[in-house]
């Protein structure tokens, strides 16, 4: 696929950089000369912007099977989306940080006023990031969930503590429910798949797949001390903060906001109908200690700044035992984060990426999650039309890689070696990330 991406951005660069390997892709920039971190990519490079008919047209717009824009200001990835779709029939993906301009485009896009110029796909990171976090506060000590299948297949991730009953055991000696998988570790920051001799240690992340009642089972079984989330205390009332107090309002979670902008505080207090706004800094020990910010079962520091984030969660750590959830803008930062004990690291960008991801495959693969920061990803594949009955024992794998549910119509089926998979069953697999490809062309028709 020949793909021009408008913005030598962060998002931009994670694309290009997801992408290089297997499409042509074209970045376009106002900046004089390729980035440097760029460098290093198969990319080419054309100076100039994405609202100049001129510039679009020395990229070869018209050749393009799909345009990109994810610079960093909003109007700019807009106005690009348009003057691309009057030169070239080509698909538009805009990236904006606003809820104002997402609103707005969607209603046009889906509204009465649709035009032949609209953006076919609008992608705002921070909505994504709000249903990520909230996935994860929903599960008591989990530091990811996902849902496939309608949750009918689920992933929950968590983290080995010392009086871990499964600590110090083989995979293979541990009790875990029935329908339920191991396939994935991360351990010291690098992600493996492991087997049943693999000893599980202290301070492993560990990855499960499985039916998602099956998992629940095991959350209460092996995990949680409790299974209700009473109060919640965010750092950061901007539009994440926001977006996730309606939520948890929704699900009668008692909601703290401790927010720095006076103005944003008299929307926040109106617009919510039963949280408890603060105006305050995230960094002031003494309000932390006075509102009682230690006693929360989970503590989400969501402001736009991520030193300060880093410094908010450090300083709730000193007075609370709940889980901390931090927003990362910087995914270099990612990894520091998690060095100095944040329980939960999420990124905007990253819950943007694999949206952004599955626009561009094939009809019959999704990236279903990414894991750890990206090392791993859960793939949803179609075992083709009309193949022989297959034994799971049976298949061959080009790289290492865990089927760890069958969607088969409403069925969902977690396997052993002795299941048979069908043609037209969907297969969720997990495999590291430069796995991926190959994996893809196992299956492909």
């Amino acid at each position: 696929m020949k793909i021009l991406i408008y913005g030598a951005s962060e998002v931009g660069y994670m694309a290009a950089l997801r992408l290089s390997k297997d499409h042509d892709i074209t970045i376009l920039d106002e900046q004089d000369g390729i980035p440097e971190k760029f460098a290093n990519l198969d990319v080419s490079y054309v100076n100039g912007s994405g609202a100049d008919v001129l510039a679009l047209e020395q990229c070869e717009a018209a050749a393009k099977d799909l345009f990109i824009a994810c610079s960093v200001r909003d109007e700019a990835n807009i106005v690009a989306c348009w003057t691309v779709k009057r030169i070239a029939d080509i698909e538009t993906i805009c990236f904006v940080r606003t809820m104002e301009l997402y609103n707005n485009l969607m209603f046009y896009s889906q509204g009465r006023y649709r035009a032949p110029y609209d953006i076919d796909t609008v992608i705002w990171p921070e909505q994504l990031l709000t249903q990520d976090i909230f996935r994860i506060v929903s599960v008591p000590e989990a530091l990811d969930v996902e849902y496939f299948a309608q949750g009918r297949a689920k992933l929950f991730e968590y983290r080995i503590k010392e009086n871990s009953i499964i600590r110090e055991k083989r995979i293979r000696d541990c009790a875990f429910p029935e329908n339920v998988l191991i396939v994935g570790i991360t351990r010291k920051n690098k992600l493996f798949i492991p087997d049943g001799s693999t000893i599980i240690e202290l301070n492993d992340k560990v990855i499960f797949m499985g039916k998602g009642s099956a998992l629940d089972i095991l959350a209460a079984r092996f995990f949680q001390k409790s299974n209700r989330i009473g109060r919640v205390v965010l750092i950061g009332g901007g539009s994440v903060g926001f977006l996730l107090a309606e939520k948890l309002e929704q699900a009668h979670i008692r909601v703290t906001i401790i927010e720095h902008d006076k103005d944003r505080c008299l929307f926040l207090a109106n617009s919510l109908k039963k949280a408890l706004v603060l105006h305050g800094d995230g960094t002031d020990f003494e309000l932390l200690e006075s509102e009682a910010v230690g006693d929360a079962d989970a503590i989400i520091c969501v402001t736009n700044n991520d030193e300060k984030n880093l410094l908010c969660s450090l300083l709730v750590k000193q007075i609370s035992k709940g889980r901390i959830i931090t927003r990362v803008g910087n995914s270099q930062t990612a990894l520091l984060f998690d060095r100095v004990g944040i329980d939960v690291v999420v990124s905007p960008r990253e819950s943007a990426l694999k949206d952004l991801l599955n626009r561009v495959q094939a009809h019959d693969v999704d990236i279903l999650a990414l894991i750890e920061g990206g090392q791993g990803e859960v793939l949803r594949i179609t075992f083709p039309e009309g193949s022989p009955e297959t034994r799971v024992a049976d298949l061959t794998f080009s790289a290492k890689a865990v089927i760890g549910a069958i969607e088969r119509g409403r069925l969902i089926i977690v396997p052993q070696g002795k299941t048979k998979i069908q043609g037209g069953d969907l297969l969720n697999i997990f495999t590291m990330a430069e796995d991926a490809e190959a994996i893809k062309k196992m299956f492909a028709q």
